[in-house]
Parts: structure tokens; sequence; C-alpha cells
């Protein structure tokens, strides 16, 4: 194969989820043949059956891509038939909040016997800088294949947005770097085919921290926003006016909205990687860290609030029924991967409250590595609402009748800011 001419018929995505299958349905929609890869059997044999795990694609998007030479499999092996290879695997945190990257290093194992010559592989899942040129890198090298020569090697941050529908995977422009200039000329070729913009960088060390810095300033402003609307409540402020106000300047300045925490597999997670790497060169990343710190313990702050609402009617939290309104991480999407709705509901648990919850994209409370809950989800009704202590508002899904809700709910501790202005001792903030 040429070093100028990387030809792509076939593309592999390793990684099945929230990354993998948008980014599947587009290659299809672009033209080429897509091979999909996960350990998860039920998740593959749904995908070939048509059947969508993600509520923002639904079936008729996963059956459009199977007629235009989409499949999914558990075999490894295939992954010889590639011209290209996308990893888009998690990569989440350990107990002590150190990387861990057993979800690539996996993968890797898995197709690396397989490499052959001309082959593309990118790495889009979040990680620290060096990680493509000192874990993935060697996995090449051992099996005799020279990067930039005959084999090529690139870093590419995923940037989906679940559920946003003004942006695409095809319009979200994308950040590439590259092993070599042959690595990146190949990378930059392959994602030309189905995304509209293309946005080189010197080096796959550059994209990986490209992607940090972008996750470490969304953190770091909410965390910042979440400690002013602690400070807002305590001065007798409502911190959804004061950020409306502000937002008025049209120059210097971006609205942050406070919320019961973060979520989602990025804000929460990625800063932690480069705080990680930087202690490697004798760097404290103070700043990055107390923002998380901040963030981690708004779950904390929620739990307190409503301590402290039904106290004000002379309730105890311990045996009062409370009903978690929205557990996904954000709105109108199914995703639960580090929501912060889990963490409140982890604690009220543990300190005795009756917890229940309802979510129309989650109809059932989904498996998760470190979080169990066995529940469904409540139909909200005048007659349900009624039954409850407390309604804690943790995500503002726009399917969730609002007037209904503040018309029968006993008490409503709200953290998005839905009730603003309301001034009664039925609503309190959080």
């Amino acid at each position: 194969m040429s070093k100028s001419g990387h030809r792509i018929t076939k593309v592999g995505i390793l990684g099945l989820g929230y990354v993998g299958i948008p980014l599947a349905l587009r290659v299809c929609e672009a033209g080429l043949e897509v091979l999909g890869f996960d350990i998860d059997e039920a998740r593959v044999d749904n995908l070939n059956a048509g059947r969508s795990p993600i509520k923002h694609f639904d079936d008729t998007s996963i059956a459009d891509a199977l007629n235009s030479g989409f499949a999914a499999t558990t075999d490894f092996a295939r992954s010889k038939e590639c011209d290209a290879l996308i990893i888009c695997v998690p990569t989440p945190l350990g107990k002590t909040r150190e990387p861990d990257l057993s979800f690539v290093t996996a993968t890797m194992e898995s197709i690396a016997p397989y490499f052959r010559e001309g082959q593309l592989l990118s790495l889009e899942s979040t990680t620290w800088p060096g990680t493509t040129r000192e874990i993935l890198a060697p996995f090449v090298e051992r099996a005799g294949l020279h990067i930039g020569e005959n084999f090529f090697l690139a870093y590419s941050p995923e940037r989906e947005d679940p559920g946003n529908a003004d942006f695409t995977t095809r319009t979200i422009p994308k950040v590439v770097g590259g092993m070599t200039e042959n690595c990146l000329q190949a990378a930059l070729k392959l994602y030309s085919h189905f995304i509209d913009t293309v946005v080189p960088v010197s080096s796959a060390d550059t994209a990986e921290m490209v992607k940090l810095l972008e996750n470490i300033h969304r953190s770091v402003n909410i965390g910042l926003v979440n400690e002013l609307k602690i400070v807002a409540h305590e001065m007798g402020l409502d911190i959804f006016e004061v950020i409306a106000a502000a937002a008025t300047k049209p120059f210097g300045f971006q609205a942050y909205y406070p919320g019961p925490g973060i979520g989602g597999h990025c804000i929460p997670i990625d800063p932690f990687y480069l705080t990680w790497k930087a202690r490697e060169f004798g760097v404290h990343t103070r700043f990055i860290e107390l923002a998380g710190e901040i963030n981690a313990g708004m779950p904390q702050y929620v739990v307190t609030r409503l301590m402290e609402a039904l106290n004000d009617k002379q309730k105890s939290l311990r045996g009062s029924r409370v009903l978690a309104l929205g557990i996904a991480y954000k709105p109108d999407i199914d995703d639960m991967r580090e929501s912060p709705s889990v963490f409140v509901m982890e604690r009220l648990r543990e300190l005795g409250a009756d917890i229940s919850y309802s979510d129309p994209n989650v109809p059932k409370f989904p498996k998760m590595r470190e979080h169990s809950f066995d529940l469904s989800s409540v139909e909200l009704t005048p007659d349900t609402l009624k039954s409850f202590d407390a309604v804690l508002l943790l995500t503002n899904h726009s399917d969730f009748d609002y007037e209904m809700i503040l018309e029968n709910a006993e008490l409503i501790v709200d953290c998005r800011g839905k009730y603003r202005g309301i001034t009664n001792n039925r609503v309190w903030r959080a």
C-alpha cells in the first residue's frame, strides 16, 4: 500500500455504545461497510435484529444501517477484514480515581493478533496524553509492523452529545492527531469520508490533551456555578435568576447551570485522567481537583436540602417516601452513566428513606457496574404524587407535566430551577 494512498472500504467500530453506535450509523450513511464489535452478546444480537439499545436512535435507523452494510459481531478475529479500526470503549476511573484502561488494553489484546499491513487504527476513547504512543503503539510493534510505514496509528477524541439534536456525528468538527505524518494523513482521509470538518493537530498526544481540555473546561465552570448556587442560597438569592441576567452580556460570559452534580462518561471522569498523568511530571492540578470535589459533593448537598425541607414539615428523612424525578444524567435521554441522581438515591437509601423514581426514558433501573436498585419507573398521576412525602426533581425531562406535579406534590425539592419564582413552603431549591 502506498504511504499516501490509504484505501478504505470497510471500517471496524470496536465498542457499540453511546459513541460507537452513532459513529457506525454515520459511517454506513456515508457509504462505507461497517463491522461493529462488542463483547455483549445480547447487544450484538439486538443490533443484528434491528433493535436499537439507545433511546435517541430508533429501530428504523438500525434497520437502515443493516441494509447499508452494517453488521455486529463478538468475533474479534474478524477485525482483519477491516481497512480501518476505531476503538470506542469506556475508559472509567478506578475506586481511587486512577485511570482504568482495562477496556482499551483488552480490546488491543483481542485484535492485535489479527493486525495486517495497511490497516489504520484510531483510538477515540478519552484518556491521558501519551496513551496512543505508550499503550497502543507497543501492540503494533510487537506484531512486527512499522507505524507510519505499513500500519497507521492515530487518536481522534469522540465528541458525542447524546440527545442534542443541533449537532450530529457528521457536523461536529473532528480533531485528529497521528503518530507520524503518514498516520495523520491516513486518519484525515478516513474521517473525511464521513465528517464535514476534520481538524488536524501536530500529534496524537496533542489530540488527547484537546479532549481533556474540553471536558475540564466544563467541569471547572460547572463546579464554579454549583458553588455559587450554595452561596446564593445562603444570601437568599435565586442563582438561576442571576445566571439569566448575566447571560444578557453579549461578550465575556458563557452560561453554565447548577444541578445535583455532574454526569455522563466525560465530565465527572476525564479531568482526573489529567490530574493522574500530571503527577508524573511533578505537577499538582489543584484547580481541576477542587472543581471535581465540589461537583462530587453536590449529591450530598441535595440530600441535606431535602432533610431540611422534610424537617420543616416535621418529618424525618428515615421512613419518608421520596420520589426521584429523572435519573438519566441529562434531559430527554436514557443515558445513566455517572448520573448524579443515582448517587442521591443511594445516599437516601443509606439514610433510611423509601426511595422510588419516575423517568419516562428509563422504564426499569438498568444493570450498572457499581449501582443496584430493583426498581421500575413510577407512573406520574395526581394520586401517585400525593402518596409521597417529597418529590425530588433531579433531571428536568421535557416529558414531565410540571404543572400537574406542582399541583399535587406535597413537597418539591427542585435541583433544576424549573419552579423559579415560586415562593411557598412546598417548593424548595437545592
